[in-house]
């Protein structure tokens, strides 16, 4: 599986700022089929930092419904697999692009 297509994307939640500020854990939505290792490789190539560990776990899909003019819609969210990555001491991973 090529790099470029393991990581989707970020996720900054109230949970994984606060998680990146004290142990250096950083979260992020990940392509389904990835594993740890390719994950690992993924996240060192991209972001130049050395990577301690990776934890993963697969989100369910939830059922959701909204009321409109024309009644309730009902759908679903997908599910999706997200990895918390542990890196290095003294490292950082910037999201933002800041001073």
């Amino acid at each position: 599986m090529a790099n470029k297509f393991i990581l989707i994307k970020p996720l900054i939640t109230e949970k994984s700022e606060s998680l990146s500020g004290k142990q250096n854990n950083y979260c992020f939505q990940v392509d389904k089929r990835a594993n740890k290792l390719e994950i690992k490789k993924a996240i060192e190539d991209m972001y130049s930092v050395a990577v301690v560990s990776v934890h993963t776990l697969v989100v369910p899909g939830k059922a959701k419904s909204r009321n409109t003019k024309s009644g309730v819609l009902k759908g679903r969210k997908p599910s999706f697999k997200k990895a918390y990555v542990r890196i290095g001491h003294g490292e950082e991973i910037d999201f933002f692009g800041g001073n």
